[in-house]
């Protein structure tokens, strides 16, 4: 079995009224260092067998058709991760 993780993030030129809120709390908070948040989110999906080139393939296709609404997200990451659960 392994964990495949999706990483979707709004696109650059999409105002994220999420992130500048952060942004915002995190300064009211002292750190003044974080000069930006952008949110987005994170897909895991657990399949059965190895992870492989094709299976990669095919998680990024339904990651560009079903959980990217690709008009104002980008698909930033697909990637394997080691899973001890």
């Amino acid at each position: 079995m392994a964990l495949i993780v999706v990483d979707v993030m709004p696109k650059a030129e999409i105002l994220d009224p999420q992130g500048k809120a952060v942004t915002r709390a995190l300064a009211r908070l002292g750190h003044e260092a974080v000069g930006d948040v952008r949110v987005g989110k994170r897909f895991e999906l657990r399949v059965e067998g190895e992870a492989t080139e094709a299976l990669l393939a095919q998680v990024r296709e339904v990651a560009a058709e079903v959980l990217a609404n690709t008009v104002i997200e980008d698909v930033v990451g697909v990637h394997v991760v080691d899973d001890a659960r």
